[in-house]
């Protein structure tokens, strides 16, 4: 009888919950799902291989939310959570300072966005984009983070969107039907509860049955899991019920210190256009846990979109002790070192970044920028061709513009003129290279041409002062006084500081005052 069940193959059969918690473990999800469908063919009512598929499901499907993502179109529009109509320079989002501090670059430098922002080096969800002053309108509103493109709607919209996708993945129809479970009994099981939910918040992405699920749980516990708190912080969070979402993750922190809720409470106060409340978060944060980048990096971001660049580049600074492999910080301090005239500087920190493996065209096109203003003039095309061979439509135009810009340098007004047409045929929204194709028009004589340029600039770029200090002072030479004022009056408006058009608006008055 012993033989005989040696010789039987079944009894050597390896259990497939066994096999599929090795594959979840390995993180290779297909692998797992293969053996949890094999298993739940067999008997439907498996928990245990139940339990597994929901939690592969929710792997398969997990977004980092710890990122602040772009805000849709509904809730600029029809945001109700405003302290403040006019906020003070400085104290809110919507109003970053606009002093230049000393020894920081200024806005005549530094360049910013297509929405009024300053660049930083690095690409974050949710900080491309200024939040909507009161001059950007409904035709703001709907404008993306590059010209030409639009907002999503709303953010819980994307992420039924994201939910729907997912679902008709899966052969056979969704694995899961939410809408038919009594939730009120999976709240008493609390294993299978918190996989469930998990389920709900990242596959479904439905965090209305998120928070109907963690409201029975947290009753059924007696109001003091801390876990059942932050789900509840979460799916209120992304129904825009702010005010809620800050009581859960609040009381979730008071009971257990965790870096993800505390990173989800700063997000619901930069929501709220409160960066203060989000800095004393994030600095809670790094007294809880020291070392961790991500409450260095969070606060470093908000010193950045208000302009604070001191407070900013300390951060920065800390975050390279505590890690020096973070992408982010090496691309901000490189940047800043570029924009403060230490190419040589920014130089080591692009190569710094290069050498970790990071290749794309933005790093090319700033080691070649790097290279030509420290006179390394050898490298300076090498590093443009990397960069235009790996480039496509979205970042082709950058790279066009700044040949254009280091023709100009070397004095070649033939090949910058190509190289800014070129890059406007790529990308019919890029105003730097209106505005730079504007001045050579005028250089050539063709005024009408280059007031047509100005003007294009203007308005895909309508918070640089560049193309209207331009057009203020063709104007000025043209006889057009009250056109070159009312130029010049909307570029100070953008930049406050700016000599030049300070100087040509007191040229304007003093000429006003002689009339």
């Amino acid at each position: 009888a012993m033989a005989d069940d040696e010789d039987d193959p079944s009894s050597r059969e390896i259990s497939k919950c066994w096999l599929a918690l090795k594959a979840l473990e390995r993180h290779d999800l297909d692998e797992c799902l293969e053996h949890c469908n094999a298993a739940l063919e067999k008997n439907p009512y498996d928990q245990q291989m139940w339990y597994i598929k929901t939690r592969c499901l929710t792997l398969k499907n997990w977004i980092d939310d710890t990122e602040l993502e772009e805000e849709g179109v509904a809730e600029v529009l029809m945001d109700e959570h405003a302290t403040a109509a006019m906020p003070r320079p400085g104290t809110s989002l919507r109003r970053p300072g606009t002093r230049t501090q000393t020894g920081m670059p200024n806005q005549g430098i530094r360049p910013t966005t297509s929405s009024g922002r300053p660049t930083t080096g690095f690409l974050r969800p949710g900080t491309s984009t200024r939040p909507m002053t009161n001059k950007g309108g409904v035709e703001g509103a709907f404008r993306g983070n590059r010209p030409g493109t639009t907002r999503p709607v709303t953010t819980s919209g994307r992420m039924v969107r994201l939910g729907t996708a997912s679902m008709l993945a899966e052969p056979g129809g969704p694995f899961i039907n939410v809408d038919k479970l009594d939730l009120r009994k999976y709240a008493k099981r609390p294993a299978l509860a918190r996989v469930l939910c998990d389920y709900i918040l990242h596959h479904d992405r439905n965090p209305k049955k998120a928070v109907e699920l963690a409201s029975f749980a947290t009753v059924d516990a007696g109001f003091d899991d801390w876990w059942w708190k932050h789900r509840l912080g979460k799916g209120y969070y992304q129904l825009g019920l702010l005010r809620d979402a800050e009581k859960q993750f609040k009381s979730s922190i008071a009971d257990m210190p965790t870096i993800d809720a505390t990173l989800q409470l700063a997000n619901v106060y930069i929501r709220l256009d409160q960066p203060a409340s989000a800095m004393r978060v994030y600095r809670a944060g790094q007294t809880q846990f020291p070392g961790e980048t991500s409450m260095l990096l969070g606060e470093a971001r908000i010193h950045d979109a208000l302009n604070d660049m001191a407070a900013g580049v300390a951060l920065y600074k800390n975050v390279l002790q505590w890690d020096a492999t973070n992408v982010e910080a090496i691309a901000w301090m490189g940047a800043h070192h570029f924009y403060t005239d230490q190419p040589e500087i920014a130089l080591r920190f692009y190569r710094r970044l290069l050498m970790m493996g990071v290749n794309n065209t933005e790093l090319w096109n700033n080691l070649g920028l790097c290279c030509f203003y420290a006179s390394q003039y050898d490298m300076t095309l090498h590093c443009f061709q990397r960069a235009l061979q790996l480039a496509d439509d979205d970042n082709m135009a950058d790279v066009w513009f700044n040949v254009g810009q280091v023709a100009i340098g070397i004095g070649d007004l033939n090949l910058a003129e190509q190289a800014f047409k070129i890059a406007v045929s790529v990308d019919a929204n890029h105003s730097e290279s209106f505005n730079n194709m504007g001045v050579l028009d005028l250089r050539a004589g063709k005024v009408d041409q280059a007031i047509a340029n100005f003007q294009t600039a203007h308005e895909l770029l309508e918070f640089a002062h560049e193309p209207l200090y331009n057009a203020a002072l063709t104007a000025f030479k043209l006889g057009q006084f009250q056109k070159a004022f009312e130029k010049v009056e909307k570029a100070l408006e953008n930049f406050p500081e700016h000599e030049d058009s300070l100087e040509l608006r007191r040229q304007l008055v003093q000429h006003f005052n002689l009339l």
